[in-house]
């Protein structure tokens, strides 16, 4: 990523001041120093599912390039894709929307841990029908729903920056189903892989133990990729903390922000 991007979205970016944090929530295991036992196993619903709930953060890495641990030919793009992709690049990153204050988009949105500096986390919020996900983004704070009611994908939707989520569970995986994207979504940021209205991406959702997550992420889209792909991005939990407000101004409403 160019430095003058990454300074450019720090510029964007405006948080409104902590939440709750260090507040010790009841019922969590602990060491006896008191700290959150991450290593302790996976909460549990009194019928045996796995519960996600938390506020969690990426690993670095996969917020710029979500192929990194991929094998060359992995990822197959269609040549327009590809002359896209080295374009973006070739542009320092200029016209990503995320400058532009917009949603990140997904799965980009899953991994918005930029850096040390730009920490971006988000939470899970379970219930038996539906699932919250709520982002914390130097592109304004933002939700998805995914509803694991029975309901099917919209078959003509109206298109959307972060699309339109069903679920399902796979035995302790909750498996996440999203279509309706608007087509102008970045799959990752320093790469620029392209993403188009045609993609349908699934994210499985694995809590190992009560500290991790982890996002196996397969895009599908017949556009941009000669066949279907596949990253592992590994999620780590913010015990006794919280998300806190941002938003995103384009320098053409500054009156609006706070002091």
């Amino acid at each position: 990523m160019s430095p003058r991007f990454i300074v450019a979205l720090i510029c964007l970016a405006a948080p409104l001041g902590a939440q709750w944090l260090n507040y010790h929530e009841a019922g969590v295991p602990r060491t006896a120093d008191g700290k959150v036992d991450l290593s302790a196993p996976a909460p549990r619903t009194p019928d045996g599912k796995v519960i996600l709930d938390g506020t969690w953060e990426s690993a670095q890495g996969y917020f710029t390039d979500l192929a990194r641990d991929l094998k060359p030919g992995d990822v197959e793009m269609l040549p327009w894709a590809k002359a896209l992709q080295a374009q973006r690049e070739g542009r320092g990153h200029r016209d990503d929307p995320m400058a532009a204050c917009m949603p990140p988009g997904v799965p980009r949105i899953d991994m918005t841990a930029n850096s040390v500096s730009m920490p971006h986390p988000f939470k899970i919020v379970q219930t038996p029908k539906l699932v919250l996900l709520l982002y914390e983004t130097s592109a304004n704070s933002t939700f998805r729903q995914v509803y694991l009611d029975g309901r099917t994908l919209p078959v003509d939707p109206q298109p959307t920056w972060l699309g339109y989520s069903i679920g399902h569970w796979e035995g302790d995986t909750l498996v996440v189903e999203t279509t309706g994207f608007n087509g102008r979504e970045w799959v990752d940021t320093a790469k620029g892989h392209p993403q188009t209205d045609a993609a349908r991406v699934t994210e499985r959702f694995s809590r190992p133990d009560f500290g991790h997550l982890q996002i196996v992420i397969t895009i599908d889209d017949p556009k941009a990729y000669a066949k279907p792909w596949t990253a592992k991005v590994p999620v780590h939990l913010l015990p006794d903390s919280d998300l806190i407000e941002t938003f995103c101004e384009n320098e053409k409403d500054q009156i609006h922000k706070l002091p």
